[in-house]
């Protein structure tokens, strides 16, 4: 960590509308440029899906201070540095407000005044500070809550929710201000050239019981509850750089965010929560993919996130929350309104997350989990693929479909889970059940992932059945999905088995779960060149051409980083072939320099004009940013190019480099697999393992 956390002159986790936004665990802060958090808006200090402090706002002798940066290093504090507007008849003001803020379990805030004239200032500070225990829908919905009961206590405030009395929130301070219910006063004189500071602490209560701190008053940030965790994630984490500045500052990017979104479970693990600001929660889809983009990074993420999630797998049958044996969770939920939102605090409602989660825990057992952990982890990835026989198979067809138990559950339950997402050429909306063509990818994986387990823990007929199953799953697939006029897969069947024939982003899921033989690999990678699927910046969700095309929807046009990294991942698995890892190299390319126009972060998705059209990539208005898959996109470019393969239980390396000419090197250092660490380290189609045991060996392919 640097001596100034607050070293980069640029809004944290900006957004279009001036939103700055802070992140750390759970918590997490919506802001404006000023630091205020104005009422009757989404901004807020945001606690385990509900927001408790719904309005505050800093005024000067009753004025707003103008803001003149904000200042952001890591992703769980800020620094605003504002001024007193200047005094009637003068053109300068001579008083700086710096407000440094920092999130997690709560917030403290630091507010200093300092005095640069050479008379004595005095000023009459408030705070106005209101909380309304929204549930986060509420609030991404704008709608109303009862609001809270607020109470003077001492040098601060307690406000608790009108409709449940266990949330409540604290705020004290120092500099003994005047405490009123809604408001802390201070009437402060600064002599010249001295400065003035008062510390507020912003403390949760759930249940009637206080939340912990992750900071105390006077605590340096580098010393801070988040601090230690952001640290103790680098230090344990891979050290992935790249001679290509803008690579580096994306990785960088990388590794903090994910270390922010990262939530501690009661059991020693921990999970990546999917993002700011509406998914600061365990999602089943989200969270697996990261987990996998991951593995480079860090290994510990997949276990922590596979168990968390075996741990609520479905157990029953509920149409409520579309429960069901074997079934990972979708998300779940702790705000106050979560039984009124789909189906509940936990909510099942996902198509492609129970595949995944079989496809993770091989990868996981290849990249070095202990055999203790995979072991145990096995009995609910069988359960997992009992669900996909017995109840993702809606009508015994052999694929895997959905159709929600309810109206109150997602009509569409695959990644491009919006209402409209899934369409045929004309636009026209599938009746269900429905069949994506990524989802039969995922389980045909899901069936070899089992494979591999039983091979290499002593379960022969195991695995041949597993392989039978997948081999039989890719025939059907082959012959059902298949649409020759459009050189691509149907993106579904509908409920009467009719081929959607959009063209989509979806089929490049079908490259990197290699169910697609050659010959269609082929077509596909010629179809994914054409313009109206290639932005420029990635790739488009929905082509250009089809009927439903609207750069600037949430799923039928847009470019999704994440989404854009797996076609590149597919595409190299398919390198043999004419044109893949061309097409890579311009994807990854244009993905990376719309990174680069996002400060290093690249958000969840952005608008998916052509890049000749509008340059930089014009963003969608209500991204999440960070977000866990789009944060993890950057890893699953480098392991792509990398052809990083690695097998821990033979204690094998495969390579296939083939990274582009302007990445220069790129060094992974000291990479866990298991209980080995090395190095690796590659440019263009040549790499290098240091640091094997001599029980080891890799190999690099060209």
């Amino acid at each position: 960590m640097t001596a100034d956390p607050f070293n980069s002159p640029a809004r944290p986790a900006g957004s279009p509308d001036g939103t700055v936004t802070l992140v750390e665990g759970t918590t997490f802060c919506l802001s404006g440029p000023a630091g205020d958090i104005q009422p009757g808006t989404s901004h807020g200090l945001f606690f385990r899906d509900a927001r408790l402090i719904s309005r505050w706002e800093l005024r000067l002798d009753g004025q707003q201070p103008e803001p003149l940066s904000v200042l952001g290093g890591e992703a769980f504090g800020a620094r605003f540095v504002l001024r007193r507007p200047p005094r009637a008849g003068q053109a300068d003001s001579t008083l700086l407000i710096v407000r440094e803020r920092l999130v997690g379990d709560g917030m403290r805030e630091t507010i200093t005044m300092r005095n640069m004239g050479r008379e004595v200032s005095a000023v009459n500070l408030v705070l106005h500070v209101d909380a309304d225990f929204a549930d986060l829908f509420a609030v991404k919905e704008g709608r109303g809550h009862g609001g809270s009961e607020s109470s003077v206590t001492g040098s601060g405030l307690i406000l608790r929710a009108r409709s449940d009395g266990g949330r409540g929130v604290l705020v004290s301070a120092t500099g003994d201000p005047v405490a009123v219910p809604g408001a802390l006063s201070w009437r402060i004189t600064i002599p010249p050239r001295q400065e003035w500071t008062t510390e507020v602490l912003v403390q949760p209560t759930v249940g009637n019981r206080e939340v912990p701190p992750q900071f105390g008053r006077g605590q340096r940030l580098e010393s801070s509850g988040p601090a230690r965790k952001i640290q103790e994630w680098r230090r344990t984490s891979t050290v992935i750089s790249s001679e290509n500045p803008a690579i580096a500052q994306v990785l960088a990017r990388t590794e903090s965010d994910l270390g922010v979104l990262q939530v501690h479970d009661d059991h020693g693990g921990s999970f990546v929560a999917a993002g700011v600001p509406w998914f600061m929660t365990l999602f089943g889809r989200d969270s697996l993919l990261t987990a996998l983009m991951a593995l480079p990074l860090d290994t510990g993420l997949a276990v922590g996130t596979l168990q968390n999630l075996a741990r609520v797998q479905g157990q029953r049958c509920d149409p409520f929350t579309e429960e069901e044996p074997g079934r990972i969770v979708h998300e779940l939920r702790r705000g106050p309104d979560s039984s009124r939102v789909l189906g509940g605090s936990r909510y099942y409602g996902t198509i492609d997350a129970t595949p995944l989660f079989v496809m993770l825990l091989a990868e996981a057992w290849r990249w070095g989990a202990s055999e203790t952990a995979v072991r145990a982890l096995l009995p609910a990835a069988d359960a997992a693929l009992a669900w996909i026989e017995h109840y993702g198979d809606r009508d015994g067809d052999g694929f895997v479909e959905y159709q929600r138990a309810t109206d109150r559950g997602l009509i569409n339950q695959g990644w491009k889970d919006s209402a409209d997402g899934i369409n045929d050429a004309d636009g026209r909306m599938p009746a269900p059940p429905v069949a994506l063509c990524e989802v039969q990818g995922y389980v045909y994986a899901a069936l070899l992932a089992r494979a591999a387990l039983a091979a290499g823990f002593g379960e022969p007929a195991v695995a041949d059945r597993c392989r039978s199953r997948a081999a039989d799953l890719r025939q059907r697939f082959t012959e059902a999905f298949w649409l020759p006029d459009r050189g691509c897969y149907a993106v579904a069947l509908d409920g009467a088995k009719r081929p959607l024939d959009a063209v989509t982003s979806n089929v490049a899921h079908c490259l990197w779960t290699g169910i697609a033989p050659d010959q269609h690999a082929a077509a596909i990678i010629e179809r994914l060149a054409a313009a109206d699927m290639n932005s420029g910046y990635g790739l488009r969700t929905l082509a250009a051409t089809m009927g439903a095309y609207n750069p600037m929807s949430y799923h039928n046009g847009s470019v999704w980083p994440h989404d854009t990294a797996i076609a590149v991942a597919g595409l190299l698995r398919y390198s043999h072939l004419p044109g893949a890892v061309a097409l890579a190299t311009q994807l990854a390319g244009g993905l990376l320099d719309a990174a680069a126009a996002f400060g290093g972060r690249l958000p969840e998705l952005f608008c998916g004009f052509a890049r000749d059209e509008f340059s930089p990539p014009v963003p969608y208005p209500t991204s999440c940013s960070p977000q866990a898959w789009a944060s993890a996109a950057p890893l699953l470019l480098i392991r792509a190019f990398l052809g990083l393969d690695p097998d821990h239980p033979s204690r094998t390396i495969v390579l296939r480099p083939n990274l582009p000419e302007g990445w220069g090197t790129v060094t992974l250092a000291d990479l866990a697999l298991g209980k080995t660490a090395i190095t690796i380290t590659a440019a263009g189609k040549h790499a290098a393992v240091a640091g094997l045991p001599e029980d080891w060996r890799y190999e690099v392919r060209r």
